[in-house]
Formats: structure tokens, C-alpha cells, sequence
């Protein structure tokens, strides 16, 4: 029972992030006084792109069009570990943050290696942006959750969860400096603004999409697919290690029912909260992303001292 419900979760997981993402996407456009499209709409992207051949250039290796399953596996074997409504799930032994930063690395790897692959100019751009802005922020990454760390003497998620909901609600500066952190983190690693537009393909300021250019059909669908995977990860993760109320630690249909309204209500929130952020900011340019990221990098060792001078 407890394996088919962790199995339910994960693939619960893969298929709602496509409904997070146009969920973000709608209040955007609301906010900008556009009309949206339907909450389904990257559904039907999707299945757009699966219905069509895939090409691939005749310069590309076998690493072309072999990266797009790396992407999403990593993706959805990192949705599978992390805590979505229920927390004690037999893949909590596995739900580890060091871990976790090894899944986004290895994807992040094999994207920018087939970014050159096929030889193009902006392919080698974009993975040379990406592979900059991932050495900046996964340090920050890796520093906010030492913080958690620290506060819970361990690097497990779903343990780290346990203690804090044991704890109950305190004040903890610590936590609010490395959530500060992993916000901007989240920011960058997903590629929105103000450090990338996902919407627009201008040469000059592309980073995630130039990598990704020469990809079509399925081989695109699931990069797309991997990255609205990703995207809600940020948001599950943000939400369930500050704001971890609500999870379910029992496995019965009362608990469950309250864990998954809970964290629906809490990504709906942080999508908000990111599409009114989104908004009122305009990109910044590409060589303010070191400023960017060093910021968050600040704020999670902030968060780090501030728990050995004040809570230890």
C-alpha cells in the first residue's frame, strides 16, 4: 500500500506539473491585461509535440537525441523523491538534497553537452551561459539547504519535514535568510525572469532556450515536459520545507485529502507570488547574474551563521 501510494504520488507529480505551469502562465497574463489561455493549453502543446517526427541534424551524435530521455528521467526521478502531500513514503530513504542537486546537475549536463553537439553557435552560447549561472547558483543551493541541515541534523527531506512539523511553528531567522535564498536560486535554475524569458528567442539574451533550439517533436516535448517538472519541484520544495503545514503523516483518506489541498493551495500562492514578480521586474542583463546569484548565495550563508550565532 505504502509503495502504490508513492508511486501515485510521483506519477501525480509529472502529470500536474503541465497544469502548474499553465496556472502560472494564466495569472500572468491576467496581470498583464492579456487575455489568458486555458489552463490546459500546455497539454495540448504537449501532445502536439509528441504527435510530430523528431529531427535531428546530421552533424549530431548519439548524445543529441539520447539527452531529452536523460532530462526527463532525471526530472521525474526527482519529483519521485521529493515529498508532494505525504510525507514517510518508502522513497523517503532516498529523498536526500545532495541527491537531489546530483539529478539537477546530471540533466544540466547532458542538456549542455548536446547544446554543442550539433555545432551551432547558439547551442554552445546557451550552454556556456547555463553551465556559468549553474556554477553560481548551485553553491547558494547547496548552502540553504545546510542551513536545513543543520537545523534538523540531517539531509533528508522527508526526515528534515518530520522534525520540523514535530517542532511546531517558531521563529527561526535562519530559515528566513536561506529561503530568501533558495527563492532566487529557484529563479535562476528555471530560467524565468528576471534572469531568462522563457517566452522569447532573441539571440542576445536566450540561455536555457538557445540550448534547446534545434530540438523538435517528442525530443522537445520532453525537455518541455522536464521543465515544467522541474519548475513545480522549486515550488514543492520551497513550500513544504518553510511551509511544511498540512502534509499528510498518516495514510488515510482524511489526511491525504487535507495534504493535497494543502499543497495546492501553497503552489497556487507561490505562482501568484512569482507571476506578480515576473510582472513588475523587467530581464536583467546577462552580466548581472553573477550580482544576482552571489546575492542569494549571501543570504543562505546568512542563514547558515545566523543559526549557529542564535539558535544552536
Amino acid at each position: 500500500m505504502d509503495w502504490l501510494l508513492a508511486l501515485i504520488q510521483a506519477v501525480l507529480f509529472m502529470l500536474l506539473a503541465p497544469l502548474f505551469s499553465g496556472w502560472l502562465k494564466w495569472v500572468k497574463c491576467l496581470l498583464q491585461n492579456r487575455r489568458p489561455p486555458p489552463l490546459w493549453q500546455p497539454y495540448r502543446d504537449l501532445r502536439k509535440l509528441f504527435g510530430k517526427r523528431p529531427v535531428v541534424a546530421e552533424t549530431a551524435s548519439w548524445l543529441f537525441p539520447v539527452t531529452p530521455y536523460v532530462v526527463f528521467c532525471t526530472a521525474a526521478l526527482s519529483g519521485a523523491i521529493v515529498p508532494f502531500f505525504a510525507v514517510d513514503l518508502p522513497t523517503a530513504a532516498i529523498a536526500d538534497m545532495i541527491v537531489l542537486v546530483g539529478f539537477f546537475a546530471l540533466g544540466r549536463f547532458f542538456l549542455a553537452l548536446a547544446g554543442m553537439d550539433v555545432g551551432t553557435a547558439f547551442g554552445g552560447m546557451g550552454s556556456s551561459r547555463e553551465m556559468t549561472i549553474a556554477s553560481l547558483a548551485e553553491p547558494a543551493m547547496l548552502m540553504a539547504t545546510f542551513t536545513l541541515a543543520l537545523t534538523a541534523s540531517t539531509t533528508n527531506i522527508s526526515v528534515a519535514i518530520d522534525y520540523l512539523l514535530d517542532t511546531g511553528l517558531a521563529l527561526r531567522p535562519s530559515f528566513l535568510f536561506a529561503l530568501g535564498g533558495l527563492l532566487l536560486v529557484a529563479v535562476a535554475e528555471t530560467g524565468r525572469i528576471p534572469i531568462d524569458n522563457p517566452a522569447t528567442h532573441l539571440e542576445l539574451t536566450m540561455i536555457h532556450e538557445a540550448m534547446i533550439l534545434e530540438y523538435s517533436g517528442r525530443h522537445l516535448a520532453l525537455i518541455e515536459w522536464a521543465g515544467q517538472i522541474r519548475l513545480m519541484l522549486y515550488g514543492v520544495l520551497i513550500a513544504n520545507i518553510f511551509l511544511p503545514w498540512g502534509l499528510a503523516r498518516e495514510f488515510t483518506p482524511e489526511a491525504l485529502g487535507i495534504g493535497a489541498a494543502a499543497i495546492a493551495t501553497k503552489l497556487g500562492v507561490l505562482a501568484i507570488v512569482l507571476a506578480l514578480a515576473e510582472t513588475s521586474v523587467a530581464k536583467m542583463r546577462l552580466f548581472r547574474v553573477q550580482e544576482f546569484l552571489g546575492f542569494a548565495y549571501l543570504l543562505s550563508l546568512l542563514g547558515m551563521l545566523s543559526h549557529i550565532i542564535l539558535e544552536v
